[in-house]
């Protein structure tokens, strides 16, 4: 393995803790902390930066970037139309996780992205009809987010 290799690999580790310990935080509280989600940004785009330059291809970065317009930009659209469903944390994890998943590919973020919508809709579900929820049940968005993006990196 070379030390790129190495380098994604255990920066993957490093944000599949991070997002562990945001799920945590979202489930337990439905808050997604700015002082965790801004600077996992700002790091994810440093390390994604220093790739590009060492590399000498700016693919991967450019397209993680419109990742982050996309995807970023979508959750907004839906915070706005939803009024109160979706918090800024959830728009700022999108962003995040759109930088992350669109620097592995389109694919891999159509997949996380659209995982995230069918495990919260299936769990939403289960509630239901274990009526443990109703139509006013607040549901924690971020941890279906982060599994998710876990799910478009694995399949993708």
């Amino acid at each position: 393995m070379d030390i790129r290799a190495l380098l994604v690999v255990l920066a993957h580790l490093v944000l599949l803790a991070i997002g562990t310990w945001l799920l945590i935080i979202d489930a337990r509280t439905h808050r997604l902390p700015n002082r965790i989600v801004l600077p996992t940004l700002a790091a994810v785009l440093v390390a994604a930066a220093t790739d590009a330059a060492l590399t000498g291809s700016a693919a991967a970065l450019l397209r993680a970037l419109a990742g982050l317009l996309v995807l970023g930009g979508f959750f907004t659209l839906l915070r706005i139309v939803s009024r109160a469903g979706l918090g800024g944390g959830d728009v700022k994890l999108a962003a995040l996780l759109g930088f992350v998943l669109a620097w592995h590919g389109w694919q891999e973020l159509a997949i996380g992205a659209a995982s995230a919508f069918v495990l919260a809709a299936l769990y939403a579900l289960v509630l239901l009809a274990l009526r443990r929820a109703d139509g006013e049940t607040r549901i924690a968005f971020g941890p279906w987010m982060i599994m998710g993006a876990v799910i478009g990196i694995a399949a993708g």
